[in-house]
């Protein structure tokens, strides 16, 4: 006769925890109960918080790459305004000159927007409660040209998966 505390329970599966498992692993076929770390709006609202970010972090970093190829395959830097609409001047001039250097504009901003961007990665990440190895490959989505990109979409469609298959696994307050 079995026992009915620990029938459907996953092996090394303890009464009263339910443990997050990767897509793929047995135990999520055999019917283990998925639970996340918010409510459904929560996610929703932390994944569009996540592609707003992906993008402008792509965005940036694509800036930040045409900045690198002017400062080190031209030996510039990008200067606006100070006589013309923008012009590519030595790092000497650009620093005397009277316009707004956007090589250096577009590598802080880019900086705080990545910083930006790895909040709402861990904010997604730990309300999904996907395994840590998920964390690192959107983290590196900022720092790797068109990454971010590729990244956001398989993320958004993983997590709109997540959604639709556990419509039960909401933690309620």
């Amino acid at each position: 006769m079995s026992d009915p505390v620990t029938e459907g329970k996953a092996e090394g599966q303890s009464e009263g925890r339910s443990e997050r498992r990767p897509e793929g692993d047995p135990a999520t076929r055999t019917g283990t109960k998925r639970m996340f770390g918010g409510t459904h709006a929560q996610i929703r609202s932390a994944l569009s918080f996540y592609r707003v970010l992906a993008y402008a972090t792509g965005v940036m970093l694509l800036l930040v790459v045409v900045e690198m190829i002017a400062k080190y395959g031209f030996g510039s830097e990008i200067v606006a305004g100070g006589g013309a609409a923008l012009q590519l001047l030595p790092e000497a001039e650009a620093d005397l000159s009277s316009g707004f250097n956007l090589s250096t504009a577009v590598l802080i901003v880019h900086g705080w927007l990545y910083v930006v961007y790895l909040i709402a990665d861990f904010r997604l990440w730990q309300f999904l409660r996907w395994p840590f190895t998920r964390f690192l490959l959107i983290a590196l989505g900022g720092v790797v040209p068109l990454l971010s990109f590729v990244v956001e979409k398989r993320i958004h469609r993983q997590a709109e998966a997540d959604l639709a298959a556990h419509p039960e696994a909401a933690r309620r307050y």
